[in-house]
C-alpha cells in the first residue's frame, strides 16, 4: 500500500503509515511502552510534591496520538502492568503503585482519548493538536490529583497545589511542541 493512499484514506494516524500486521502492532506497542518508560526517567524534583515534573506525560500522549486509540491504550496498559510488576521504568526508575501511580492510570485512558480525536484528524492541525494534548493532559490530572490526595493522605487543595499546579507551564509548553510535530509530521509524509 503505498503512502499516498493511506495518508489520504479518513481516519488513519502516523502508525498506520507502516506496512500493516500483527507483528508491526507488537512492536508498535512494545516500542510505546518503551518510549514512555524512557521518557519517565527524564524527571526534575518539584519541591514540596511527592510527583517530578518528567517527559513521560508528553510520550504517553504522543504514543495515543501516533497510535491510535486501541494501539495507545495497549501500550500504555503494557506499560502500568510491567511498572506494577517491577520493571523500574516509571518515574526516576521506580515500580510499583507510589502516589503517583493515579497519573499512569490517566494516561491509559488519555491516550486512548487522544487516540480517539487523532483519528477523527485531531493531530493535522496546530490548534485542534493543541486541544487535544490540553485535553489528555486534563484526563491524565483528573485521574492523577483524586490518586494523589488518596494515596498520599492529602486534602484536594494540597493535591492540587502539589500535584497539578506546578505543572501547568510545562504541560502548556508540551502542547506547543506537540501542536508543531504532529501536523508537521503530516505535511512531510504527504509530500513524500
Amino acid at each position: 500500500m503505498s503512502t499516498a493512499s493511506v495518508t489520504a484514506r479518513p481516519g488513519a494516524v502516523l502508525a498506520d503509515l507502516l506496512p500493516s500486521s500483527r507483528v508491526r502492532d507488537a512492536a508498535l506497542v512494545l516500542g510505546g511502552a518503551a518510549l514512555t518508560g524512557l521518557a519517565a526517567q527524564i524527571a526534575v524534583p518539584v519541591p514540596g510534591s511527592p510527583v517530578p515534573v518528567t517527559g513521560q506525560t508528553f510520550a504517553a500522549l504522543l504514543v495515543g496520538t501516533t497510535l491510535g486509540a486501541r494501539r495507545g491504550f495497549a501500550a500504555l496498559a503494557l506499560y502500568a502492568v510491567a511498572g506494577l510488576a517491577g520493571v523500574p521504568w516509571f518515574a526516576q526508575g521506580g515500580s510499583g503503585a507510589s502516589v503517583s501511580f493515579g497519573y499512569v492510570l490517566g494516561m491509559l485512558l488519555a491516550a486512548a482519548a487522544v487516540g480517539a480525536l487523532a483519528r477523527r484528524g485531531a493531530d493535522r492541525s496546530p490548534l485542534r493538536m493543541a486541544g487535544t494534548m490540553l485535553l489528555g493532559e486534563a484526563i491524565i490530572y483528573a485521574v492523577g490529583v483524586p490518586y494523589l490526595a488518596f494515596a498520599a493522605h492529602m486534602s484536594a487543595t494540597a493535591a492540587i497545589a502539589a500535584g497539578l499546579t506546578p505543572f501547568l507551564i510545562g504541560d502548556a509548553l508540551k502542547a506547543a511542541l506537540a501542536m508543531g510535530a504532529l501536523p508537521t509530521a503530516w505535511k512531510l509524509t504527504n509530500k513524500s
